[in-house]
This record gives C-alpha cells, sequence and structure tokens, in this order.
C-alpha cells in the first residue's frame, strides 16, 4: 500500500514541478525575481536535515532487523529530530516571508513556491507523525528482526519526502 501512495504522490509533485519549469520559462523576470529573495542557505541546511533523517531512517531499520530494538528506536528518533529541524527551519523562512509582506499568490513565481514547499512541508509533518508514531511502539519493543515492516514503509515514505525535496530544491533554490 505504502508503494501506491508513493506513487500517487509522486505523480502529483510531478506535475507540480512540470508547472513550475513551465511557468520560469515563460516568465523567467518574474522568476528571477522571487528566486532572488529565496535563502540558498536555508534550502541548503534543509537538504542536509533531510538526508540525516533519511540516513537515521534506514540505520533503524537495520537496527531492526539486526535484533537491536533500542539501537533502533534510537535512530527513530534521530529521524524524527531531523524532521522536526527540517519543520522549524522551514517555519522560520515563511514566516519571515510573512512578515516581510510576502503575498502567497501575487504571480506565478510565489504560487507555485507556496503549493510545492507547502506541499512538501504538510509531507514532512506526516513523516514526523510516522517517526513519532513508530517510535512510541519500538519503545515498546514492537520491532525486531521477525516484524520491521512499519519501520520499513516508514522510511519508504520519508525517502520518497526527502527524493521530493531533492528535485525541489535545485528546481525553486538553485537553478536560476
Amino acid at each position: 500500500m505504502v508503494w501506491l501512495l508513493v506513487l500517487a504522490e509522486l505523480l502529483t509533485f510531478g506535475l507540480l514541478f512540470v508547472s513550475f519549469a513551465f511557468a520560469r520559462w515563460r516568465e523567467p523576470a518574474v522568476f528571477a525575481q522571487g528566486q532572488a529573495a529565496l535563502s540558498l542557505h536555508t534550502g541548503a541546511l534543509n537538504t542536509l536535515l533531510l538526508v540525516a533523517a533519511s540516513w537515521a531512517a534506514v540505520r533503524a531499520v537495520r537496527a531492526f532487523e539486526l535484533d537491536r530494538g533500542d539501537a533502533g528506536a534510537n535512530w527513530l528518533l534521530g529521524a524524527l529530530a531531523g524532521a522536526i529541524g527540517f519543520l522549524i527551519v522551514k517555519s522560520h523562512e515563511f514566516a519571515g516571508k510573512v512578515h516581510a509582506g510576502f503575498d502567497w499568490a501575487t504571480d506565478a513565481f510565489t504560487l507555485l513556491y507556496t503549493l510545492l514547499t507547502g506541499f512538501h512541508f504538510l509531507h514532512v509533518v506526516v513523516g514526523a507523525i510516522v517517526f513519532a508514531l513508530l517510535w512510541r511502539k519500538a519503545r515498546a519493543g514492537a520491532y525486531g528482526r521477525a516484524n520491521h515492516m512499519g519501520p520499513a514503509s516508514g522510511a519508504v515514505f520519508w525517502h520518497m519526502v526527502d527524493l521530493l525535496w531533492m528535485v525541489l530544491f535545485p528546481l525553486v533554490y538553485v537553478i536560476r
């Protein structure tokens, strides 16, 4: 079931990515101005947080496969920390834009920026909730060699979230 969800999400984001690229092609000056207002450093920090969370999720699944439940729980906590870190940094970015008077629907750039990053933000929230629920069950000893599909499915979802950012970050923040 998680693979169907991943496919549906990839298709949805794919349409948004194509829309962004097409709109940038049609209105290069608007997109150049909008992208100039974004912080490349903030985007790079968020990339590091997401990749670190993915690494922790992989380590958690591997720990459960080796029947090291406590280590797996700790790695899940690390993945959760990466997700929360992303949410904090991105919230700070959004708050700064609101404080500066950013109008979320001024032009094609702001609209698509808001749709892409806002939708991705919601996926990170879901991923954080999944990591928190998995961590709680892991602390209760629910996962091990014979039962690690829950954490593996959570990791698959998270890797999709990470993959989406790996397209979103260069598309929205880097390529000018």
